[in-house]
């Protein structure tokens, strides 16, 4: 990645994999056949520090985008809070942000299929994993998983609140 213009923001990737990994949609940005620029935030679930996971439809734009061109992009915000600096008269925002690019596969092993559906919903619903198995059952063969590998480490940058 090009090197970040205020080199004494930039965090180490073991953080921003956390900021990747805590926020509740990453933006996934795509390349669509056309060329133009298509992105949209997505709930990921993280396998290790190189794979996340997201479920959609069989067809679609995001499905179109990965066939033509599987390089993605991800980025995340959190804690994102703006400030009004009294003493330095200075409006400013403080923030955890990452991003990261990788390649977009879709899944086609059913193991690997129900893996990522038990991440996805482990992260956001672990109250209901009692009737994953059901879930799965019924949907498994319409859902369709993609799988983004990353390409290299991510990249995060954070303003801290001053103390």
């Amino acid at each position: 990645m090009k090197q970040m213009r205020r080199a004494e923001l930039r965090k180490d990737p073991d953080w921003a994999l956390e900021v990747l990994e805590r926020a509740p949609y990453v933006t996934v940005s795509m390349t669509r056949p056309d060329g133009t620029p298509y992105g949209l935030p997505l709930n990921l679930a993280k396998k290790d520090d190189s794979t996340f996971y997201f479920h959609c439809a069989a067809e679609g734009e995001k499905i179109d985008c990965i066939r033509c061109n599987p390089t993605v992009s991800l980025s995340a915000v959190s804690k994102c809070s703006p400030k009004y600096e009294e003493e330095k008269q200075n409006f400013t925002e403080h923030f955890h942000s990452a991003i990261a690019l990788g390649r977009a596969e879709i899944v086609e092993d059913r193991d690997e299929k129900i893996l990522a559906l038990r991440l996805i919903c482990e992260r956001f619903l672990p109250k209901y994993m009692a009737h994953f198995d059901q879930a799965i059952e019924r949907s498994l063969d319409i859902t369709t998983i993609v799988r983004i590998t990353l390409t290299e480490p991510p990249v995060g940058k954070c303003k801290p609140k001053a103390e």
